[in-house]
């Protein structure tokens, strides 16, 4: 083992939350010597890729699944990513966040009034967040609101924004992310080193050390953080650790319309899907196309379109009598078949858009199943873990560690927006176990002041935890 792959810290993955942290360990830490490693030869190639998610800042103003002190954590680290991304020059700052309206649209007595009660408890936090009758929402999204110059039948009602930073290119964040660290290593004394098309093939524990051997050889290291979606729980598994969780990867697919939204239109979730609800999106990198999705469907692989991590899954699903139990409580379950089973047709060639019109009506009405085309090769896989020992579908993100330097993190949705956030307690981590001085001032300046100031919004750890919340499974699916 030579000293120049000797390192403080390792990170497993240049997707955005990867390299999220490598931008926080180098910019507000004194540690000097630094490392992140890729199995793919550029950054973000998979669920950060803008093709594979709903390009979303997910702020919890208007995802109707999230719990006043969750909207609180979130939007945390949501502005996090904008007063990071703000900073920027205009030309950077445009390719990662983007400007447009956002709403969550309530349709039906039912809906609206649960729109209307929601936006009384949740305005003090989302002082941008207006309550949107009938003629604003057609003021803002007129296909929303109108059938051919008529009012839709429905009462309908939304809380939003007309006009904010909602969406972003996690990618192009990510780029940005190692640009940054690649001026750090040229401009100071720091060695801040990124590997791509390096292979991690095992991790040991040597000592007080933590050995990767890689496709490149040895690489050692006194902390590492894997930030692998998926295969972060096959790694930390290999270690020992993680052993109560299986996992359940979720699919999503998107269907595509002729431009229909000027921004995001989110619809009210079901409070017994653990899944997002329908919603559509105004495309930042397909011009003049509006994204409705996500679908969700249960596939048997760790990384959507790579069929080698087909024999991987079944590493980490572990399948036993508790697997088996927590499966059978969902299918169980008249309405999570009914569910199941129409995610499934809306994959089927020449059956998905006569059904998946339907789901997109509640948004825009006057839509027709001749007017949308299935996006392919557009969507993600969401690793979703079930607790075997509670029987209970964890929802969010996880970190899985052992306390002792070493991190694993299943980061979901929205593992994105997080990233900043994720970073940061994973940071704070480190650096307490590696004895390390963290620039506090220059954290705050940075990244929880700028746009909008949120210090004093809860902390990393706070996020973590109402990111982490189980809920049964009978009841979550």
């Amino acid at each position: 083992m030579t000293a120049s792959t000797h390192y403080d810290v390792l990170i497993v993955g240049a997707g955005v939350t990867g390299t999220a942290l490598l931008y926080q360990l180098a910019k507000y830490t004194d540690l000097n010597r630094l490392c992140l490693v890729e199995k793919y030869d550029s950054i973000a190639t998979v669920n950060s890729h803008a093709h594979n998610n709903s390009q979303t800042i997910h702020c919890g103003d208007i995802e109707t699944n999230y719990t006043l002190e969750k909207a609180r954590a979130i939007k945390r680290t949501a502005y996090m990513v904008i007063n990071y991304a703000t900073k920027l020059a205009p030309r950077d700052r445009d390719r990662i966040v983007h400007r447009m309206p956002k709403m969550v649209l309530g349709v039906g007595e039912t809906e609206c009034r649960y729109i209307r009660d929601r936006y009384e408890r949740f305005k003090g936090l989302y002082p941008r967040m207006e309550l949107l009758e009938r003629k604003d929402i057609a003021d803002i999204e007129p296909n929303v609101a109108l059938v051919d110059g008529a009012w839709r039948k429905e009462e309908i009602v939304a809380t939003g924004t007309r006009d904010d930073y909602c969406a972003v290119d996690f990618q192009a964040l990510a780029q940005s992310f190692s640009a940054d660290c690649v001026r750090l290593d040229r401009q100071t004394s720091k060695q801040i080193t990124q590997l791509f098309s390096t292979k991690v093939d095992k991790i040991r524990r040597d000592g007080q050390d933590y050995v990767l051997e890689t496709n490149r050889g040895l690489l050692k290291a006194r902390a590492l953080v894997v930030c692998a979606g998926g295969h972060s729980l096959l790694m930390a598994q290999e270690m020992g650790l993680g052993l109560e969780y299986s996992c359940m990867p979720v699919a999503g697919s998107f269907y595509f319309a002729p431009e229909a939204l000027n921004g995001k239109v989110y619809t009210v979730q079901n409070p017994s899907l653990p899944f997002a609800a329908v919603h559509g999106d105004h495309d930042i990198k397909e011009t003049g196309k509006t994204r409705f999705g996500p679908t969700a469907f249960m596939l048997p692989m760790l990384e959507r379109y790579n069929r080698d991590s087909i024999p991987e899954f079944f590493k980490v699903l572990r399948f036993d009598r508790q697997v088996a139990a927590a499966f059978w409580a969902m299918l169980k379950e008249r309405d999570i078949r009914h569910y199941i089973l129409r995610n499934l047709l809306y994959e089927v060639p020449g059956l998905n858009r006569h059904l998946f019109v339907r789901e997109i009506r509640k948004i825009v009405p006057s839509i027709k199943a001749a007017d949308i085309t299935y996006a392919e090769r557009f969507g993600g896989l969401r690793p979703q873990l079930i607790d075997k020992t509670s029987g209970k579908l964890r929802m969010g993100e996880a970190k899985i560690t052992n306390d002792a330097g070493l991190i694993f993190n299943m980061t979901p949705s929205p593992g994105g927006t997080s990233c900043l956030g994720s970073g940061e307690a994973d940071m704070r981590s480190i650096a307490a176990y590696l004895g390390a001085r963290i620039d506090e001032q220059s954290l705050a300046r940075e990244l929880l002041m700028g746009y909008e100031d949120t210090r004093g919004q809860g902390d990393a750890t706070a996020e973590v935890d109402a990111e982490s919340e189980a809920m049964p499974l009978a009841e979550a699916v």
